[in-house]
């Protein structure tokens, strides 16, 4: 059974602790932002963070994202900074982050959802990986 615009914001406003036409979930996940140089899989596997010291996955509260459109796909964006903690190595041996996951915890934990970033880019020594507000879209297709 397709989802229609309604239920797709429902559940993506429900997902983030957002209030939707269904309410907010009785215990909406914590988010945490990371980031991977492989694409990952629907199943939430091939996922490759850096496994470097100073690479941390970053809390974002439902505080940290705005109300899913009703469009189709329904959207949702970030409405705070989302900032990485500063590389004291080249985060990957340098590679390029290619992906922003989702998790459902600080370490391990599920793949909640994933996207392609506009920029991808490598991390380096010294650099601190950042996201403007707006600048990440997760969407229900």
């Amino acid at each position: 059974m397709p989802m229609t615009e309604y239920t797709r914001a429902a559940l993506a406003n429900s997902l983030f602790g957002l209030t939707s036409s269904f309410g907010a979930l009785a215990s909406a996940p914590s988010l945490y932002v990371g980031l991977s140089s492989t694409t990952p899989d629907s199943t939430g596997g091939n996922i490759t963070e850096p496994s470097d010291v100073s690479y941390a996955r970053v809390s974002a509260p439902y505080s940290s994202w705005n109300s899913a459109t009703s469009a189709d796909p329904s959207v949702v964006q970030n409405s705070a900074i989302i900032t990485f903690p500063t590389a004291t190595t080249d985060w990957s041996s340098g590679a390029v982050m290619t992906n922003l996951v989702l998790f459902d915890a600080d370490t391990n934990g599920n793949c909640v959802g994933f996207t392609t970033l506009d920029s991808s880019t490598a991390v380096l020594s010294g650099q601190t990986a950042s996201f403007a507000a707006l600048a990440l879209s997760i969407n229900t297709a």
